[in-house]
């Protein structure tokens, strides 16, 4: 991959969050053997088209990675695309490890869990510290569990005690629930971030706030003001190439939080489908110029895969999709756009967790020549895509030229 130009130009990095495009080689291991979160989406939704997804190359990348050919076909590749999948090579399954091996740091060593004994779900002494320097009453704890089920279950008692909701899931995170008017969103994110320097030495990926809303029991809804505290960096990413290099970094959704506000000139952390790309489309036609414009599109994976919603997914790639035709149009011939993911997250998969699967990773800009790039050792080759864009090296993963 060439720069562009003179200038540092733009690369915008778009990732669909849990869209994985069938089992990695490794994924018997992590008890996923099968897994394949947008063919058993497609398998399952005969009428779903993916028109512009498809012009970039996603259905030859995943024919590719499975291979086998899609259950039905999902639109049209056009002659112009260049596409090519994935492998994961850091140990965890999650957002974390995902966003930052395609920022060129793979995670050697997996994370730790909570949960796992669901008679004592967390280390007591982290609890009773937690409660002393935050100041709290108490606190209701929940070992894995469902955000919604939580809230729906304990939600009350919360708002008459001032207990948070402390739970977790199958993925390294410690979860803390509040209601954003009985306990203050402030106050929450406080309580978090307190919580997560003390869950560093127990390796936790993230600390995640869940605000809720509601009147009553039946009423709670978790809001869009979720934030997540990430442990930070293990050795400095393409981000920090960037910034050091005086090339601007933007983000979008979630990227932020996941990368502990490291590299970052300019954050946008709404992470609603629409809201992120009204975002990214405001920050590119604005005074932002040059540089990365690094995006999150959460919803696929907190919304549908944890909750196994097939229906659900299949309609979030639908809507995605249309709003990726109108913003391919914005774009100028000297942008690189780049199209992945970050791990698996089948919805026909027992269980709520994340699934071990290879990622597409589509291409379309100047230098980028068209047809398949094979299969891709790591998900580390994204990000050298991206720094070779801007002329620079040295970062782990080979470029897709």
């Amino acid at each position: 991959m060439k720069r562009a130009a003179s200038t540092p130009g733009r690369c915008i990095l778009l990732v669909m969050d849990s869209v994985g495009i069938g089992a990695a080689p490794d994924a018997g291991r992590y008890g996923d053997d099968g897994a394949d979160t947008l063919g058993h989406i497609v398998a399952a939704t005969p009428t779903l088209k993916l028109a512009n997804l498809a012009r970039l190359g996603l259905g030859e990348a995943a024919n590719e990675a499975r291979g086998q050919a899609l259950p039905h076909g999902i639109g049209q590749t056009a002659e112009t695309a260049a596409w090519a999948h994935a492998l994961p090579q850091g140990a965890p399954k999650g957002s974390t490890g995902g966003h930052w091996e395609i920022a060129g740091v793979p995670v050697e060593r997996d994370w730790g869990y909570f949960g796992e004994d669901p008679d004592a779900p967390y280390p007591s002494a982290l609890l009773e510290t937690l409660v002393a320097e935050a100041g709290l009453p108490g606190l209701i704890t929940v070992g894995r569990a469902s955000g919604t089920a939580v809230i729906a279950e304990h939600g009350a008692a919360h708002c008459d005690t001032g207990r948070p909701i402390v739970y977790t899931s199958a993925d390294s995170v410690l979860q803390i629930a509040a209601h954003e008017r009985h306990f203050g969103l402030e106050r929450l994110y406080g309580v978090c971030e307190i919580a997560r320097r003390l869950c560093d030495d127990h390796r936790i990926a993230r600390v995640i706030a869940r605000p809720f809303a509601g009147a009553i029991a039946a009423d709670f809804q978790r809001t869009d003001n979720r934030r997540d505290f990430a442990i930070p960096p293990s050795a400095p990413t393409l981000l920090d190439a960037l910034c050091d290099r005086g090339i601007r970094v933007t983000t979008f959704g979630k990227i932020g939080d996941l990368f502990a506000h490291r590299g970052i000139d300019t954050q946008y952390p709404a992470t609603g489908l629409n809201a992120v790309f009204d975002n990214l489309e405001g920050a590119l036609a604005g005074g932002h110029g040059s540089g990365l414009f690094f995006a999150n599109f959460c919803d696929f994976d907190s919304k549908y895969g944890h909750r196994r919603d097939v229906a659900g997914y299949a309609d979030e790639l639908a809507r995605f999709d249309r709003r990726l035709g109108t913003f391919i149009h914005e774009l100028s011939p000297a942008d690189l756009l780049i199209v992945t993911a970050d791990h698996g997250n089948d919805p026909t998969a027992p269980g709520s967790d994340h699934t071990r699967e290879t990622v597409p990773v589509l291409l379309r800009g100047p230098g980028v020549v068209p047809g398949s790039h094979g299969r891709r050792a790591s998900f580390c080759d994204i990000g050298a895509t991206a720094a070779a864009f801007f002329g620079l090296t040295g970062l782990r993963g080979q470029p897709i030229d």
